[in-house]
């Protein structure tokens, strides 16, 4: 099935509605270059524990009537997860972006109610690509509600309905250009500061479960899909010079189960390699 124009347009019209409001005056941003390492991450049908260096770089911004993020994390596996034709590490691209219309203040009305306090729409796009055999070109789609909670720092929940186009280029794969059957997505995202015994703490992260997605590149029916990625930083520029938010340490654990909806193989036996569960060592630096 060739579904090249199709996902382009789609994308193309998401980007038009997305980046309308990021020619507005930032009211507020964040920005900065952050570092993950972990030793037990897995791959779908690979039976290896593999050890990754991420680098990320994170932007938020906020403006009259919504925000904007956009994430791009650069990830380099060990020789356990192999690039295709060699026996180096592969390197994977992961690029989110996320734009919130506050509607409330769009449209001038107060709509909070109980611990709510604002209600947004929220619409993005998640793009991929990773030198393996496998060659995925992940282009998602997602839009739909959130509700912003009234927390020290923020805590929003989204559902979000997805659609996405992927590639797989395996000799097995009977669909090469696949496109997936649009899904369901409960999104939540935190960042929650507070302090212990005079330490500036921040608990973050995020949690996604995503739907079932219909059938996948072989014809398998997928699973519905767990990703949470979390950690506990300490502000440690703050403590050292008294400026805050500018370096963070501290550590995650990413919990990933059923990766990519995956489940099980045409002869119906689990794959190995669908759970990741790995602690995290973090590093950001805020400029």
């Amino acid at each position: 099935m060739k579904t090249t124009t199709t996902p382009r347009l789609a994308l193309a019209a998401a980007a038009g509605l997305l980046f309308s409001g990021a020619a507005s005056a930032a009211t507020w941003s964040d920005t900065f270059l952050g570092y993950r390492y972990g030793t037990q991450f897995r791959e779908p049908s690979n039976t290896q524990d593999v050890r990754k260096h991420v680098l990320q770089f994170t932007h938020a911004s906020g403006y009259s009537v919504g925000q904007n993020f956009v994430n791009l994390d650069v990830l380099q596996s060990d020789k356990n997860d192999k690039a295709s034709g060699n026996d180096t590490g592969a390197t994977e691209f992961y690029l989110t972006y996320r734009h919130q219309l506050h509607l409330g203040k769009a449209f001038d009305k107060n709509l909070s109610f109980g611990p709510v306090k604002e209600v947004a729409f929220t619409a993005g796009f998640d793009l991929n690509t990773k030198n393996t055999a496998f060659a995925p070109r992940k282009r998602l789609v997602v839009a739909g509600p959130t509700l912003k909670f009234d927390v020290p720092g923020f805590l929003d929940v989204s559902l979000l309905a997805g659609k996405e186009w992927n590639h797989c280029g395996l000799a097995s794969c009977t669909d090469h250009e696949h496109a997936f059957d649009t899904q369901w997505i409960l999104s939540a995202a935190w960042g929650i500061p507070f302090e212990v015994v005079a330490v500036p703490l921040k608990f973050q992260g995020f949690l996604n479960y995503n739907s079932e997605k219909g059938k996948d590149y072989a014809g398998v029916k997928t699973e519905p899909e767990t990703l949470m990625r979390t950690a506990l930083m300490a502000d440690v520029g703050q403590i050292a010079t008294g400026r805050k938010n500018t370096l963070l340490m501290g550590v995650g654990y990413e919990l990933w189960l059923n990766k990519f909806g995956n489940h099980a193989t045409a002869a119906g036996v689990t794959k190995p390699g669908i759970n990741t569960r790995t602690p995290t060592l973090q590093l950001e630096w805020h400029f």
